[in-house]
């Protein structure tokens, strides 16, 4: 069956993809002829699925260590891959194609642990990671050959599993020209930085940290859950950002670890938000000013982060990307590196990762490493994502 998509001429791929901040399903079909640097890509369509409150609310509970359990976990695996089937078949009918046009689905899932550093189990040492939405339901529901579950042979292979985005960046924005950062601010933050002419192994990714997670929880606290996040920044907007609490938040030991490194909800989830909305109020710190410190949280730790290598262009995606207080903080911070976002090279911005799966499936089709060593870690070039036939 492989062999049969190697010989195409092109392949059509969904790409599925649920982040860090949980708040839906992407779907991204897309158009690829060839594989590796050679690769030419083609958005046709994309979908965005938001999940239901009782849906969202229950992938929260598996982020909580009091509320998931093991039966929780399990259900949700299967009911998050349902939920992503429904959704690749949606998308493929809106964009107005058949299902038999498609040729693979290629599924991230739902990130609901990631520990990247060893920790200690028993006597001995382990990470891991671990993504739901199992991918032979996808297969059975949809009827087309599903790849999913990227990051474990990454860090199989001694990497962190992340960022995985990176090989696509190297496909999608490798200038003749000059050093470019990709910036994708979802709930983490991460970037990848292109040499001009790089090959794959000149790549360097890494989380730089909290994107829009730390936001979005303080956000919920201050409101009481009835925002889920700071629409178009206009809390922040509002706000001034008070260097007292900034420094705080800065003292995080994440923030000094060396790269490649990677980072989740388990370090800056609920407990980190709810630590620094108590320092604030101890600190008699408005509500707006908050907001605008901890947006300006994202905008230091990303700023220092493109600071430390050449970059010229920054391209940015991801929900943060709709953040005008935030993205306009950057722009200060980096006054002569210059700013575009994804769909200033026709890629809307919530598209972007759920693209960049696609093509992570498109080389598991021509058995071609699809991992970028010196962003994740890893020790060796290595094909990431199980295969799943359909039909």
């Amino acid at each position: 069956m492989l062999e049969e998509l190697r010989k195409k001429d092109s392949r059509i791929i969904v790409g599925l993809m649920s982040g860090t901040s949980a708040d839906g399903v992407d779907a991204s079909i897309v158009k690829i002829i060839g594989h590796s640097i050679n690769s030419k890509v083609e958005l046709i369509y994309h979908y965005h699925y938001e999940y239901p409150k009782e849906i969202r609310d229950l992938i929260l509970k598996l982020f909580d260590f009091d509320t998931a359990d093991i039966p929780l976990v399990s259900n949700m695996n299967f009911f998050i891959g349902e939920l992503f089937a429904q959704v690749a078949l949606e998308a493929i009918k809106r964009a107005g194609i058949s299902k038999n046009d498609v040729d693979i689905i290629s599924s991230h899932g739902q990130t609901v642990f990631h520990s990247p550093y060893p920790q200690r189990l028993g006597s001995f040492k382990v990470k891991s990671t671990l993504q739901i939405g199992e991918g032979a339901v996808i297969a059975e529901k949809t009827g087309i050959t599903t790849i999913c579950d990227f990051r474990v042979r990454d860090m199989a292979a001694g990497g962190q599993g992340a960022p995985l985005v990176s090989f696509a960046d190297w496909i999608l924005f490798t200038s003749r020209e000059f050093t470019r950062g990709i910036l994708n601010i979802g709930g983490i933050a991460n970037i990848t930085v292109i040499p001009k002419n790089a090959t794959i192994d000149d790549v360097i990714a890494f989380d730089t940290g909290p994107g829009n997670m730390v936001i979005d929880e303080t956000v919920n606290i201050i409101t009481d859950g009835s925002l889920k996040f700071d629409k178009d920044g206009i809390m922040a907007s509002r706000g001034k950002v008070k260097d007292e609490l900034l420094e705080i938040a800065l003292e995080h030991p994440y923030f000094s670890l060396p790269i490649p490194k990677t980072t989740g909800r388990e370090v800056f989830g609920k407990s980190f938000a709810r630590n620094l909305y108590e320092s604030s109020k101890v600190l008699g710190i408005s509500d707006d000013d908050i907001v605008a410190t901890i947006t300006a949280l994202t905008s230091a730790t990303i700023s220092e982060a493109i600071r430390s290598f050449d970059i010229e262009e920054v391209i940015i995606g991801g929900g943060g990307a709709y953040n005008i207080a935030l993205i306009e903080m950057i722009k200060n911070a980096l006054p002569d590196v210059r700013i575009k976002t994804h769909e200033d090279f026709g890629i809307p911005n919530q598209a972007k990762e759920a693209l960049a799966f696609a093509i992570l499936a498109n080389e598991v089709i021509f058995n071609s490493p699809n991992n970028a060593p010196k962003a994740t870690g890893a020790k060796r070039k290595v094909v990431l994502g199980k295969i799943l036939l359909g039909g």
